[in-house]
């Protein structure tokens, strides 16, 4: 429920964006760098760190419409729950599990990052610019979920995928477009 008087008790994120045009642009400017621009992660590996971030603060309006995008850009279905059940189990691909699980931990307790999680990314093959980006996507999720959570923001999985296929054809540039609508 909204804890937006002034939007409808089932307001989504872009009724949200729509409200407050300034702030949500450049947001969704920084989102389109962050989550399209070129990087060693593509874009559905980044929706799967946004989705996996989202998921570890129980943040049910991001996960569920980051992990239909993630899934839209080719991520199996069901990948998602097995990482956030038992990453280390899971059927993540052996060079993403150390990067979920470094944003996880910088996610759960970020004062307890060392070296050694570092080490464990570079070891998977990654380089620094890729734990930057990962790091990045990581921040801006940990954002989003607080504000999404902060303001009351819920959706169902009919409206999870509605959004997360529009992100998966429009990108966040696609969405910012939506602010005049």
């Amino acid at each position: 429920m909204s804890y937006l008087e002034s939007l409808p008790t089932d307001a989504t994120l872009l009724q949200v964006f729509q409200k407050f045009p300034a702030p949500a642009s450049r947001l969704l400017d920084l989102h389109e760098l962050v989550m399209r621009a070129p990087s060693a992660f593509d874009a559905g590996e980044r929706e799967l760190i946004a989705a996996y971030v989202s998921g570890v603060n129980d943040c049910q309006y991001c996960h569920g419409v980051h992990t239909v995008t993630a899934e839209a850009f080719g991520v199996p279905e069901g990948l998602l729950a097995a990482a956030l059940a038992d990453l280390d189990s899971s059927p993540v691909d052996g060079r993403m599990k150390p990067v979920l699980a470094y944003v996880g931990k910088l996610t759960r307790s970020p004062s307890k990052m060392t070296d050694a999680d570092a080490e464990a990314v570079f070891a998977a093959g990654w380089d620094e610019a890729a734990l930057h980006d990962a790091v990045l996507v990581c921040a801006l999720f940990n954002f989003m979920n607080r504000m999404v959570e902060g303001l009351g923001i819920r959706a169902d999985a009919a409206y999870a995928k509605t959004s997360g296929v529009r992100l998966k054809d429009g990108g966040y540039a696609g969405l910012a477009r939506l602010l005049d609508s």
